[in-house]
């Protein structure tokens, strides 16, 4: 029985693997020989000593540290969770760099589109460390996590000689985490200002690669601008938009312009429509009949208007695509025309002329060529942010949160009907409000993943005084209370997933030996139960499922064998027992229980005796349960 390791991904060891998968012959005694890769690659290798290269104090130490992998877990917290046992939805509090590990081995390649909000580098803003977790005090204190002088954050001031260092290390560390996320068609859009704008262009193209930049979208947030500033009033933000891989991307066709959206007055049992002329108009004599004359033909429409045809039939009337100035041009040859009028997407209506004309239908779900500024009054965080999140709060409980309609038209962007989404700044969780308001409209089963770091609110705040003592205690209520205005206000989706399961940042929960402990027997004593005291069989559970590879929202079922209790995962697929003085009866009823298992894991001296445990691995092995780890 193989021990289930405690840690999450070797990042540096895949890559190593990867490398020696690709090109076999640079493997010299198990190691790398890079002089020998250098030469398999031939001209594409960088040779020139001057080169473009964006680098700081701290980036290489960033590298390493995006690399780390993880012995932390995340702890159920079901009573601060809603509907757990059917919800998709996950909140995790803690450091997201930590977090992001921890979901690297049942995240990757899984999450659509990555929206995130950072903290701005204003030279007052918190921002996060690599060495330690920005959090409630007693937290931390409980888990080791200040630093030397006992501070659980700074301010990144401008009169710090290492003012864009400090945010580009905290920064590229997580952008690369979440890259490995991403699923192969997924994108991450980011919100930023104007202060470290350029950096985080810089350094995005070269996690993601400047090929898979779709796009810099400027966003006027507070159109008024900011009356205190000294030369200009600041009116926007922007946000980057980046693939993983552009060629297997690409935006959905929606209307994001409410106006625009209004046109499409029309509506058949395909969907709504507008009406355009069929006939190419446009400036340029490349649209004229002279030009195109294969486009130049007649139509023929039936007196009632029910039939189109472009076959001349008695008593239809003729159509050409002429103006009251020129003979123009269709917008297709007569054969493509055809299969439009066939599929029922060509109308004949007359004018305010009296003049009969060709029209095709133009439906929504064709789009809108998405511009790179949106200055729609929705985006305006004041009324779209501030204003909801007072209102479903009733209070003012959180400073400039993002609007809501901007990230669901982000979402509406970029999402599938079934999409995983992730936000590790999430703040006041606007992005959980945006998933769950859109799965209303349009009938989805997005998921959310929030990670939020317990920053404390201050003391003087009006949420500390309603009792918020954290940012994600505010979060967590404002999704509870938007969930619960949705389930009220949905008419024809009464199943939107609402709920959320909580999870919290700690430190594993088993005991690990300490080899140079002083105290052996002490040790060896503490060893007999790996379980930490004050932790749960159930928190251990879930350890699994994080070090295992397998999704946090997956259902779990408890039940009783033998006096046993056996956690069932995903009906079965996953069976975790963790009792001791396990019998070989037990084992048999085990596999006759769930049939369909593939994999099972143990305490490692939960067997009654050694015969036990090396029968119980062949019985499960008879059944086809190859897959069988111990803790």
């Amino acid at each position: 029985m193989e021990k289930l390791e405690g840690k999450t991904r070797n990042i540096i060891q895949e890559n190593i693997n990867t490398l020696k998968k690709l090109f076999p012959d640079v493997v010299s005694e198990g190691n790398i020989d890079f002089d020998q890769l250098r030469l398999l690659l031939g001209e594409e290798v960088e040779k020139d000593r001057e080169r473009f290269d964006f680098t700081w104090n701290g980036k290489t130490e960033a590298i390493k540290f995006a690399q780390q992998q993880s012995t932390k877990t995340l702890l159920p917290k079901k009573q601060e969770s809603v509907n757990w046992d059917q919800t998709k939805n996950l909140y995790l509090e803690g450091d997201n760099v930590e977090v992001l590990r921890l979901l690297q081995t049942s995240y990757t390649n899984k999450v659509k589109t990555i929206y995130i909000d950072p903290p701005y580098n204003t030279g007052n803003d918190i921002i996060y460390k690599n060495n330690y977790y920005q959090d409630k005090k007693t937290f931390m204190e409980e888990n080791d996590l200040l630093d030397e002088t006992g501070t659980p954050y700074q301010t990144n001031f401008r009169t710090n000689g290492r003012f864009h260092s400090d945010w580009l290390s905290m920064m590229y560390a997580r952008l690369r985490l979440a890259r490995s996320l991403l699923t192969d068609d997924g994108c991450i859009v980011i919100a930023i200002d104007h202060n470290e704008l350029a950096h985080l262009i810089t350094i995005c193209d070269e996690i993601f690669g400047e090929f898979n930049r779709l796009g810099i979208v400027t966003v006027v947030h507070k159109p008024e601008g900011r009356n205190q500033e000294k030369f200009f009033a600041t009116s926007n933000e922007y946000a980057l938009f980046y693939s993983k891989n552009k060629e297997n991307f690409s935006f959905n066709s929606v209307i994001l312009d409410e106006e625009k959206l209004k046109e499409f007055d029309r509506e058949d049992e395909k969907g709504k429509y507008k009406l355009n002329p069929y006939i190419r108009l446009g400036g340029g004599d490349h649209n004229l009949r002279e030009n195109k004359p294969n486009f130049y033909y007649p139509v023929y429409v039936s007196p009632d208007f029910a039939h189109i045809t472009l076959t001349k039939q008695e008593g239809y009337h003729e159509v050409y695509p002429n103006t009251t100035r020129q003979e123009r041009t269709w917008k297709t040859k007569p054969e493509a025309l055809k299969q439009l009028i066939e599929a029922g997407e060509i109308v004949a209506e007359r004018d305010r002329n009296d003049e009969v004309r060709i029209f095709e239908k133009y439906r929504v779900d064709k789009g809108q060529l998405i511009k790179t500024h949106w200055v729609d009054k929705k985006y305006n965080a004041i009324n779209r942010g501030t204003k909801v999140v007072e209102d479903l709060m009733g209070m003012k409980a959180f400073d400039f949160p993002k609007s809501l309609d901007l990230i669901k038209d982000t979402l509406k962007l970029t999402t599938d009907k079934d999409s995983i989404v992730l936000d590790f700044f999430s703040g006041s969780s606007t992005t959980a409000h945006a998933v769950m308001d859109l799965n209303k409209e349009d009938n989805g089963n997005r998921r959310f993943i929030m990670v939020q770091i317990p920053e404390e609110t201050d003391d003087k705040s009006v949420a500390r005084k309603n009792g918020y003592n954290t940012i994600c205690d505010i979060a967590k209520e404002r999704i509870r209370r938007a969930g619960s205005q949705l389930q009220e206000e949905s008419e024809t989706n009464s199943n939107v997933d609402t709920g959320f399961r909580v999870f919290r940042l700690t430190d594993t929960n088993l005991k690990h030996w300490d080899e140079e402990t002083k105290d052996v027997e002490r040790d060896l004593l503490n060893m007999i139960d790996p379980i930490k005291e004050g932790r749960s069989t159930e928190d251990v559970v879930f350890e699994i499922l994080l070090k295992y590879g397998i999704d946090l929202s997956m259902p779990i079922e408890e039940k009783e064998l033998q006096g046993k209790t056996v956690y069932s995962v995903g009906n079965g697929y996953l069976v975790i027992c963790l009792e001791r003085n396990l019998t070989a009866a037990f084992v048999e009823e085990l596999i006759q229980q769930y049939t369909d298992c593939e994999r099972v894991v143990f305490y490692d001296e939960g067997f009654s005796s050694d015969t036990v445990r090396v029968n119980a691995q062949q019985v499960l092995k008879r059944f086809g349960i190859e897959d069988i780890r111990v803790i």
